[in-house]
């Protein structure tokens, strides 16, 4: 493909054709012909393939250029009658605007939804329109959008309030709505109808065109040539890596080539791929078509003749252009919409419209898209047609919904999307109900799409095809259509709208009948279940269907005839579903206490049985409507309520119930774990409100309506439990009989469950309609419990309550009169708390706990009670009164089967023989006998005089048993067991009961002599035992305080007496303590620090008493004392290239084989950091572990080739003890001693004596230079006692001089990015340059942290920071000595102007602290070589004095024109100090002329200096207190005024900066002429360089703005750099320098030392040196990359109102910038710890690893 013919030159012929053209005279002879359709037809036939697919490569630019001047101005000629450019200008003018937005989302932009005022979740705004609206202040949603949909602002019915947005308010003058076609002329509109009927029966036919050779009648072109496309269309079945591997094949192009294409398919949905005559294209197609066949249906490949392929190009155009055309004026969206819907030849369902909906799966992707978008801004903009278009749609709805269960493209592509559009809006869904049976229609297509089934006609989801599978899958979104048409309620019903909502609800019913009891199961004996039964499916339908049938429940709640009807219905289904079951089941009767019952044999553990029962479900539901609507008491013989059979409504609720319990129980655990996962989503909160909820009531109800005793049998019968407590004498034999210890434990869950089945059909009263309570109550009940466990996050609490059909919990309501929030920190989030008065309202039997959370909860409650000193009962809460239909509940607990069960277990717990019960038997046989007393009590509190209490549960247990077996009664086992020895933990809740039963005997008793005394006597007597009882605690915890008390005091007197007794051991043990800290921190404290002030450079240096320094190692626990001449210690360090600092990012990277790095620029760039974990090590302890480490690895790569969060071969580990990302150690050195030799020269000597030492190294270098042999005889000027031959002898040990190369070489392989060389010259320069930029980040840490520069540094800092140092100053022992005496004459050279050195850089371009690290540190090589007693300490003061005068000239010619302050008159302190500037700066100047701007304020002058070399001075402090071990001043550990003299003073300077120039003035003026000299200098400062003002602001990462929609806004407008215009499935933001990149796909992959990388790992090493910080704004999610294989996720810096993160932007909550949180992440960056990060959370999380972090 070259490139030559993609700008191809149209033949010359064309040209002149296309130039004489006239659009204007094309339009007027069409005005003419009588035959319009024809015209056209020609026109198009010979315009079209001249212009579109002339060659392989298409050229859109001039093709739309040509197609707009050929093909659409005649038609916008024509349909104006005058030029196009005024004729629709006037057009716009006469146009009322719809008030409908219609704005069509892009994938990926921000939509809103109110969740106060929105109809549904579907009714979204789009930005501009939220901003405008009401909602703003609402609780409001956010999301992203998928891309097509449109906002629905102006749109009345889907608002509840607020519809309008400013911009589309309407105005009061257009009420009157006029027919927009008013406006225009008959001529006009007949001319519109005619374009718009050609162009879009001519689109409609080209885009639904299916031959590939020939055109549709009246197109064929005059010539045809052999031109012909491969054109490949898009599938979602075969996968990228698949497609651009057959490309490559087939059509022999590069795999970039291939990734294109794949890209451009995936996009388009088509994509030609060869170009050529039929043979040639057809041979790629046979390739493709071979390639992909294997494993599933292969691509789908055409080819198709160019001009077919040129029309259909056309006719996505013609679509475009009239989208655009309709919009200058809705009386051309009209004529539109009527052109498209008018009927076609061929009668019912043939407009275009139509034609267009009923061909959607057989078109292209781009070709959908197109024509969707241009219903949505035609037909869906206008109500009147968007009603007719409903109409169409719902009458094709079955053959569409057909149509995209066979296709396979996402539903986002298919025309049964736009539902959504229509079925939302409740006027159009009661009309579509109403006149075309929607609702029938959707269920029953849903139906016939499920087609197997079992004998009894039961959906059979087993051994399901994978392509059966698929095809359920799509059929779930019929379920969707049914939630949308359902999602608001009729507020009045018509007789039509009934008749068809039930004949709807009749075919719901046919539904439920298929699922009734399918996916039954049997209890495995024996054997383990061979294989896991498929059980997903149906539960997937299950969920599916749960807000529906909630929806179809509240629609029967809105009308008592419709709630009646549906009733009858329900129940009838219900009959016919038992009748169907009842075969071969026994009928036996039951009987214990003196009742019995008829009922069934049946035996859960041994028949079939299934936990889905949708049809008694829905009955429980329309039961309770019954209750809450009053129906049941005001219609009562409208019900057929005489004729239901209790015990059939419970059978199958019961069953299902019994089997949790066995579940439970372990019985089941050979039916594996399908089974465990039904019980689970039975009870989960996605599933229990239609199922385990319902079959609750459903076993209320039907209880409600039998005798008590009868139900309490039937429920033992089926728990398989009933033999244990029928015979006489229960309460002995049982403990006898069985002996096999299972079934003992089986039996004893068995009967903890049914117990707790009691307590819920009888507690449980908290669904309006079952007990009297509000819609809220409910709610506010979950969030208690849920609070009971433990404080929780919103979004935990919303994930625990179930939703409705908007998605709504119905929490906010309600969550502030139960909990307090407390804010969160700068992690963590924000969490509700109980408020204490709601906690007596805690369950511990609470219906909706799992067993862990009960658990959770009681251990919580009862510990809240121990703080509160309270007692430790948990006794069961108060509860509202039942509903009347229900009211006969209560009877249940003074029924004399539970009576003689509660008896039993208790009598159990008093001769406790053998295992046969348990304590939560017990408790639950105590929380019941609690319950009973309660409902009691209320029952007295709220009886009036003349009616009795009926409930008597205080006499029913007081009653011993009858007489043959005279068992005691129920209290006096009580009272028994109140002392009981084994059990202590339930004394507080018998005592408890104890009391009740009291305080109950006394209200009856005054009831029954007066009813003048109220209830509150009896409260007042349980009050005052409770005192008493709280009295006794409080003394007891006193007591127990006092003599805790008392034994500390004894232990600190005995351990003071033993200090005394042993001093001289504590002391000794203090001292070798001092010793072993490390020098700086002890140092800190020395005495020296008293006497003179600290000073920590130059001749006057303090002298800090030597200390042995003794370090242990981590890895073998042994002591040893850092010298010089014994084993190394070395520290572990990580060694980074940074841009942290960097004052230029677009700097190109270096090439790292001849880069010199001797000289800093200032503008810091690039940078090596060196970190450590502080953590010490022998080196042969190291090298060790380090050995062991890469054996391991090497071991584990041959078995699984996976990352691991370090890599060995690039020398990393993780820390042996704190498992710190490492990749080199650091040997620690002793310090240095100082030289006290008295030759101290002055500057000016000092300048000659290094002049000399020079010149002989010049000459000496020379030598070395293999040149001649006789050369060697000429003497070299050596000045005496400086022996250039003499070769010192390196102090070190032999481990030390091997970990000194260990490092160097390190830092010099990662600094460069090179292969490891020790030999290389650059080694030291690496080091020392690391040393500088350490030193320098850490300085500016502290100033962005305000923290003061000593003593706030964390010991490993400061370790790093001192062994780096001493590192620094004997490297060059390592090196080779001449190649380091050679650095230092470059350096120097940069100082003192050296004729011998050539190129010596400007001042300009060099960082002095880089410059002055860089030459203390390598003087010492040349130091070792001088034997005239120069001390070190002078030399260093000299060259720092010098460096300092350099900085300050730097900053005066760098130093910008003066803002205009007020000129702040000084006080004669800085007089002095603003003379000197001047005096400076006009030196300067005469030296650079007109380069420098004529400053007249000293002050300004002064004050840019001062603040500009304070880091400067701060570096050289950290790094003179480092090297030579001087403790600093303590007005430096504090942030307290004085700084600067107490600075200058500790480095020996002069606090007025400007003496050290004065005072050399002769000195000093000759080399500050050769430093302006420079050439570059005047370059630079003419605009020529990078010029870096001082100080250097700190880099931060970038300003996010505070909304975080915002941010997706900006996202969703970006495209892709690469895919011309396309939108970035994953924008992603540099928060380092605000770039935004297209992550995690093919288009934007570039190549990377030979591998394919992602966007962002590709920026990260043109902006981050390796390391990157990005922010995914579709995921709301931070990401950390280093290198290329390693990467974490990071919690983003936004935060929604309850104090959390909504990764994934799952929530929708508005989120906020939370500015603590972007400071953490900036401080990470600052501190160079993202790569640790990374580490820790790779080692944390090892899911982590796995990602293919290169690709994002």
């Amino acid at each position: 493909m070259a490139a030559a013919e993609s700008d191809r030159e149209v033949p010359s012929a064309l040209c002149t054709e296309f130039l004489n053209f006239s659009a204007k005279d094309t339009a007027l002879k069409w005005l003419q012909v009588t035959d319009l359709y024809k015209e056209v037809y020609q026109h198009l036939a010979r315009y079209v393939p001249k212009i579109y697919c002339l060659g392989p490569n298409l050229n859109p630019q001039s093709e739309d250029l040509l197609a707009q001047l050929l093909l659409q101005a005649p038609l916008e000629w024509y349909l104006c009658g005058e030029d196009p450019s005024t004729g629709l200008a006037k057009l716009e003018q006469n146009n009322q605007p719809s008030q409908l937005c219609g704005h069509v989302f892009r994938v990926g932009e921000p939509t809103y939804s109110c969740r106060e005022c929105a109809a549904d979740p579907t009714c979204v705004l789009c930005m501009q329109c939220f901003l405008g609206s009401v909602h703003k202040e609402h609780r409001y949603r956010m999301t992203t959008s998928g891309g097509g949909g449109f906002c629905d602002c102006g749109d009345t019915e889907a608002w509840k309030k607020g519809p309008y947005c400013q911009k589309h308010e309407p105005n009061i003058s257009d009420s009157c709505q006029e027919d927009p076609l008013a406006h225009l002329s008959t001529d006009m509109i007949a001319r519109c109808y005619n374009v718009f009927a050609i162009v879009l029966k001519y689109a409609v036919d080209m885009l639904t065109w299916d031959k590939e050779d020939e055109l549709p009648p009246g197109l064929e072109p005059p010539d045809r040539g052999d031109t012909y496309y491969c054109m490949l269309f898009n599938d979602e079945v075969h996968t990228y890596e698949q497609v651009i591997y057959t490309l490559q094949k087939a059509v022999n192009c590069t795999q970039k080539e291939a990734v294109s294409f794949a890209t451009t398919v995936d996009r388009d949905g088509r994509k030609s791929v060869r170009f050529g005559d039929f043979a040639f294209c057809e041979q790629a197609k046979s390739v493709i078509v071979r390639n992909t066949s294997r494993q599933s249906k292969p691509l789908r490949v055409q080819v198709m003749h160019s001009s077919v392929v040129a029309h259909q190009c056309f006719a996505l155009k013609a679509l475009h252009w009239l989208g655009h055309v309709i919009g200058y004026s809705d009386a051309l969206r009209r004529i539109l919409c009527q052109v498209g819907l008018e009927r076609g030849p061929e009668g019912e369902n043939s407009s275009l419209v139509d034609t267009l909906m009923l061909c959607d799966s057989k078109m292209w992707k781009g070709a959908r898209n197109v024509y969707h978008q241009l219903f949505m801004s035609s037909l869906l903009m206008d109500l009147k047609y968007k009603k007719l278009f409903a109409i169409q749609f719902a009458k094709n709805y079955e053959r569409l919904q057909s149509d995209y269960v066979k296709d396979d493209h996402d539903r986002e592509f298919s025309v049964t999307d736009l539902s959504v559009q229509m079925f939302t809006v409740p006027s159009l869904a009661r009309m579509l109900i109403t006149e075309e049976n929607l609702m029938t229609t959707i269920i029953r297509t849903f139906v016939d799409h499920l087609r197997h089934r079992d004998l009894q006609g039961r959906f059979q989801f087993e051994r399901y095809t994978a392509q059966q599978a698929f095809k359920f899958r799509r059929v779930q979104s019929l379920i969707g259509d049914l939630k949308y048409v359902l999602i608001s309620r009729p507020t009045e019903w018509s007789d039509q709208l009934r008749e068809k909502f039930l004949e709807g609800l009749d075919t719901f019913l046919e539904l439920f009948k298929c699922m009734q009891g399918m996916d039954p199961v049997v209890r495995q004996v024996g054997q383990h279940i061979e294989m896991e039964p498929e059980w997903e499916a149906a539960f997937t339908l299950q969920m599916k269907l749960t807000h529906i049938i909630s929806m179809m429940q509240e629609w029967c709640a809105t009308d008592e005839r419709v709630l009646i009807e549906a009733y009858k219905k329900c129940l009838t289904a219900l009959t016919h579903c038992h009748s169907g079951f009842t075969d071969g089941e026994q009928p036996i009767t039951l009987s214990m206490c003196g009742h019995s019952v008829d009922t069934i044999r049946y035996c859960v553990s041994q028949e079939k049985v299934s936990i889905h029962l949708p049809v008694s479900r829905l009955l429980a539901g329309l039961h309770v409507l019954l209750s809450k609507m009053e129906v049941a008491y005001r219609f009562p013989e409208q019900l057929p309520l005489s004729e239901l059979s209790p015990p059939m409504l419970i059978e199958h609720p019961l069953r299902c119930l019994v089997l949790c319990a066995q579940v439970h129980a372990g019985m089941w655990r050979r039916n594996g774990f399908s089974l465990v996962n039904q019980i689970y989503y039975y009870h989960n909160v996605k599933c229990r409100v239609e199922m385990f909820d319902k079959d609750l009531i459903m076993l209320q109800a039907g209880a409600s309506m039998m005798d008590p005793n009868h139900f309490l049998m039937i429920v033992l019968s089926r728990f398989e439990l009933y033999h244990i407590f029928s015979s006489a004498d229960c309460r002995k034999s049982y403990n006898r009989e069985n002996t096999n210890k299972d079934v003992v434990q089986q039996n004893n869950t068995l009967i903890e469950e049914m117990l707790h089945l009691i307590m819920m059909v009888v507690g449980e009263r908290f669904e309006a309609g079952v007990g009297q309570v509000e819609g809220c109550d409910e709610i506010k009940r979950e969030i208690i419990h849920q609070l009971c466990i433990r404080p929780m996050a919103h979004s935990e609490l919303v994930k625990a309550l179930p939703e409705n059909e908007n998605k709504e919990t119905g929490m906010e309501r309600v969550i502030d009169c139960v909990a307090s929030f407390k804010k969160p920190g700068v992690t963590g989030r924000g969490l509700y708390e109980l408020r204490p008065e709601c906690a007596k309202q805690f369950n511990l039997y609470f219906h909706h706990y799992s067993r862990a959370d009960q658990s959770k909860a009681e251990e919580a409650q009862r510990k809240l009670k121990r703080q509160n000193g309270e007692d430790m009962a948990l006794p069961p809460p108060m509860l509202p009164p039942f509903s009347p239909l229900f009211a006969s509940l209560v009877n249940i607990l003074q029924c004399d089967v539970l009576l003689g069960m509660l008896g039993a277990v208790l009598q159990w717990a008093v001769e406790p023989s053998g295992g046969h019960w348990s304590e939560s038997m017990l408790q639950r046989v105590l929380h019941l006998i609690g319950m009973g007393l309660l409902e009691e009590q209320q029952q007295l509190k709220n009886s009036s005089e003349d009616h009795d209490v009926s409930f008597n549960f205080t006499l029913k247990i007081s009653r011993p048993g009858e007489a043959p077996s005279n068992t005691a009664s129920v209290l006096a086992l009580l009272e028994n067991l109140q002392n009981a020895p084994h059990l202590e933990v339930h004394k507080d809740m018998i005592r408890w009961i104890l009391k009740m039963v009291a305080s109950i005997k006394t209200m009856r008793e005054l009831t029954a002599s007066t009813y003048t005394v109220t209830a509150s006597g009896s409260h007042g007597q349980e009050e005052m035992v409770c005192d008493k009882d709280k009295a006794e605690r409080k003394r007891k915890a006193e007591m127990a305080r006092l003599r805790r008390e008392k034994i500390m005091a004894q232990m600190s007197e005995m351990q003071r007496h033993f200090i005394n007794e042993n001093k001289e051991l504590f002391q000794q043990s203090l001292e070798e303590l001092y010793a072993s800290a490390s020098t700086s921190t002890s140092l800190e404290h020395s005495p020296t620090s008293s006497d003179a002030a600290l000073v920590c450079v130059g001749p006057r240096r303090s002298r800090p008493r030597e200390k042995r320094q003794v370090v242990t190692c981590i890895l073998c626990q042994e002591e040893q004392e850092i010298r010089a001449d014994s084993k190394a210690m070395v520290l572990a360090a990580f060694v980074q290239r940074s841009t942290v600092m960097s004052k230029n990012r677009k700097r190109p990277p270096h090439d790292p084989e001849h880069y010199d790095p001797l000289f800093m620029h200032p503008d810091l760039s690039f940078g090596t950091h060196t970190g450590s974990c502080g953590h010490i090590m022998h080196s042969h302890c190291w090298q060790r572990y380090f050995e062991a480490v890469q054996a391991k690895e090497q071991r584990r790569q041959q078995r699984l080739r996976v990352h691991t969060s370090y890599d060995v071969g690039n020398g990393e580990f993780l820390c042996p003890l704190c498992e710190c990302l490492s990749n080199t150690v650091i040997p620690l050195l002793p310090g240095t001693k100082g030289s006290n030799s008295c030759e101290q020269p002055g500057l000016g000597q000092w300048l000659k004596i290094s002049g000399q030492q020079i010149k002989a190294m010049h000459s000496a270098h020379r030598k070395l230079q293999p040149v001649g042999v006789d050369a060697v005889e000429e003497q070299c000027p050596a000045t005496e006692n400086f022996r250039i031959d003499y070769t010192p002898m390196s102090p070190y040990s032999s481990t030390i001089k091997e970990m000194l190369t260990t490092f160097g070489t390190a830092t010099y392989k990662v600094g460069l990015k090179v292969h490891p060389n020790e030999q290389d010259p650059r080694v030291p320069i690496m080091c020392w340059g690391s040393c500088a930029y350490t030193i320098q980040s850490i300085e500016r840490l502290l100033v962005d942290e305000e923290k003061p520069l000593f003593g706030s540094l964390p010991c490993r800092q400061d370790d790093c920071l001192s062994s780096l140092a001493r590192f620094g100053s004997a490297c060059w022992t390592a090196a080779s000595q001449p190649s380091v005496q050679g650095h230092y004459i470059r350096l120097v050279a940069a100082l003192i102007p050296d004729p011998q050195v050539e190129t010596s850089p400007c001042i300009l371009d060099i960082d002095m602290l880089h410059l002055l690290v860089s030459v203390v540190l390598s003087y010492g090589s040349v130091h070792s070589q001088d034997s005239s007693g120069l001390s070190v300490d002078a030399v260093q003061l000299h060259f720092f004095h010098l460096i300092t005068v350099a900085h300050m000239v730097q900053m005066l010619l760098t130093s910008g024109p003066e803002e205009v302050t007020m000129e702040q008159e000084s006080g004669g302190a800085e007089r002095e100090e603003e003379e000197d500037i001047c005096a400076l700066y006009n030196t300067l100047r005469t030296h650079l002329g007109s380069s420098l701007p004529e400053v007249a304020s000293g002050w300004h002058l002064w004050r840019c200096v001062k603040t500009g070399i304070l880091p400067y001075l701060r570096g050289a402090a950290l790094f003179f207190h480092h090297l030579n071990g001087v403790p600093t001043p303590p007005e430096l550990h504090a942030l307290c005024p004085g700084q600067w003299e107490v600075l200058c003073g500790y480095l020996s300077l002069p606090s007025n900066l400007l003496q050290l120039y004065h005072s050399q003035k002769e000195l000093l003026e000759p080399l500050l002429y050769g430093w302006c000299s420079h050439p570059g200098v005047r370059q630079t400062l003419q605009g020529g360089g990078v010029l870096v003002s001082f100080p250097r602001e700190s880099n931060s990462l970038i300003d996010l703005p505070d909304d975080y929609s915002a941010l997706i806004n900006q996202a969703s407008s970006f495209t892709c750099p690469k895919s011309g215009g396309d939108k970035s499935r994953a924008p992603t933001l540099c928060l380092v320098c605000g770039s935004m990149l297209c992550s995690q796909s093919y288009c934007c992959q570039t190549e990377l030392d030979g591998e394919d990388v992602g966007a962002c790992t590709a920026h990260t090493f043109a902006c981050g040196a390796g390391v990157g910080i990005f922010l995914r704004v579709r995921e709301s999610q931070v990401l950390f990359l280093s290198g290329k294989t390693k990467g974490c996720f990071y919690a983003p810096p936004y935060l929604d109102d309850y104090g959390e993160t909504d990764q994934g932007l799952r929530r929708g909550n508005p989120l906020h910038l939370c500015r603590q949180r972007y400071r953490k992440i900036q401080k990470l960056w600052r501190q160079h710890s993202v790569t640790e990060e990374i580490g820790h959370a790779q080692e944390a999380n090892q899911t982590l690893v796995g990602i293919d972090w290169q690709h994002l």
